[in-house]
């Protein structure tokens, strides 16, 4: 996995801090219930796997509030705000999962998980913010988790990122030179820094500068060009990051980490996609399994719905491209009365936003004057796409990914946008719960390439847990 360090090095304090905590939480309640410290006191196994478990869920939530994001945890007042919220929802889900499993080492006293919440804040709070904070600024950032960066973009904006970076360093971060292929070698770009080379020398200059990590930062550039400089600085086994105004969506919808007020994202392969690949499918397995058993009544009920109040099939099913551009059947329940042909002025709508690039509603364009009553509540809510668990159950989606277009679609889209299709299509995924309907094609396109540069398991889980709220609350459902 390519994460900085740091990253891994706050996780293992996080442990320890909270095991201590548990410790601190449990000789504690002792001298409440018996009036003296035990000082050696014993758990046995069931504890020790539920301490363990615990532990990890933490730091999954710690990770999932960013607390190991540079730009959190390089602050005080944020980085306190947010060790308390994560604490309170990890002591919700773990209170919740214990009433279920019956775990006896937090369910038998509600006294033992009011003194470890407070305890474990303020050992966190001292360990992070006091002690922490001070001492990575002054000692881990320059010493240990000091990182040489390659900036790939010479213009205002490489100018303009170096400047922030050295103006204040507390990131421990150095400029190991500039790339550009505009600009010659050995031409000094800002406070004497030179440009090394062009991105053709992008492997000569990985052995000559062994950087750690490189930022690309150009504005001025083509999505074709953007996205083939980040393939062939990928290939380079180093941190790939990008601020770049194409990508100007991400930081808008997404809580991205920031060098000083610049938003740098992160576009590196962060596990084995080999292994990620065979879990993913696995669990696609499972859940559309069981989902589907769970939901028998309702598709039941729905379909019958369906079919009483408005003539045709029940189940829509219509061609879709999915993974390398191959078709598939695609199953939604029917929320339109039956035309006969095509839907032309739907198509002609949708070429014309694709073509702008700019118009927001590009994934929702529909005419109204079609939607039956009962699919109008189906599509506000998105239950009238429940049938593609049986596209996830067959192989021809998964549960977290891309959208899959229609083949006019597909058939009009430039070369750069066909990169959605290189894995396989979602049920949910990021524009579909960060923006959805006020999402423009371009940016939708951008935030799907997006998902597709940082897949990990822990991400298709949080945009799983975000699709709950965007059906409940209809958001961008049309």
């Amino acid at each position: 996995m390519k994460y900085p360090g740091y990253k891994y090095f706050y996780a293992i304090v996080d442990f320890l801090t909270l095991t201590f905590a548990f410790v601190v939480s449990h000789e504690l309640y002792a001298l409440f219930v018996s009036k003296k410290i035990l000082l050696t006191w014993y758990i046995d196994w069931i504890d020790v796997a539920t301490l363990f478990v615990s532990n990890f869920l933490f730091i999954f939530i710690f990770h999932y509030f960013h607390l190991y994001k540079l730009n959190v945890f390089l602050t005080r007042s944020r980085q306190t705000v947010v060790i308390v919220k994560s604490m309170v929802y990890g002591l919700f889900f773990i209170v919740i999962a214990s009433f279920f499993l019956k775990l006896p080492l937090i369910t038998d006293s509600r006294l033992l998980i009011a003194i470890f919440f407070h305890v474990a804040i303020i050992l966190l709070f001292v360990t992070r913010v006091l002690f922490l904070y001070p001492f990575y600024v002054k000692v881990l950032a320059k010493k240990i988790f000091r990182t040489r960066i390659l900036i790939l973009g010479a213009g205002r904006s490489g100018q303009y990122f170096a400047q922030k970076i050295m103006f204040e360093n507390v990131y421990g971060a150095e400029i190991a030179g500039f790339v550009d292929d505009f600009v010659e070698k050995g031409t000094v770009v800002y406070s004497g820094i030179k440009v090394l080379g062009t991105s053709k020398d992008l492997v000569s200059l990985m052995d000559s500068y062994k950087f750690d990590e490189i930022v690309i930062c150009i504005n001025k550039i083509e999505y074709d060009r953007l996205l083939l400089l980040i393939d062939k600085c990928k290939k380079l086994n180093v941190s790939v990051k990008v601020t770049s105004d194409l990508f100007g969506i991400i930081p808008e919808k997404i809580f991205s980490e920031h060098y000083e007020n610049i938003p740098v994202l992160d576009v590196s392969t962060k596990i084995n996609l080999g292994v990620y690949n065979i879990v993913k499918r696995v669990v696609d397995y499972i859940c559309a399994g069981l989902g589907i058993i769970l939901l028998s009544p309702f598709y039941l009920i729905v379909g019958l719905i369906i079919k009483v109040t408005s003539r045709g099939p029940v189940v829509y099913k219509q061609v879709r491209i999915g993974k390398d551009g191959k078709s598939f059947n695609f199953y939604k329940f029917r929320s339109m009365n039956v035309i006969s042909g095509k839907d032309v002025e739907r198509e002609k709508k949708m070429i014309e936003f694709m073509k702008n690039g700019n118009g927001h509603g590009a994934e929702k364009i529909v005419n109204k004057a079609r939607i039956t009553p009962i699919g109008k509540f189906l599509r506000k809510y998105s239950l009238d796409e429940m049938p593609q668990l049986f596209n996830v159950l067959k192989g021809d989606m998964s549960l977290v990914g891309p959208r899959p277009c229609l083949p006019y679609e597909y058939g009009n889209y430039d070369e750069w946008q066909k990169r959605r299709q290189s894995v396989l299509p979602g049920c949910t995924g990021l524009w579909q719960v960060s923006g959805r309907s006020n999402v423009n094609f371009n940016d939708s396109v951008i935030m799907d390439l997006y998902y597709i540069s940082n897949v990990t398991p822990w991400l298709d889980m949080q945009l799983i847990f975000k699709t709950v709220p965007v059906m409940v609350f209809a958001r961008g459902g049309k």
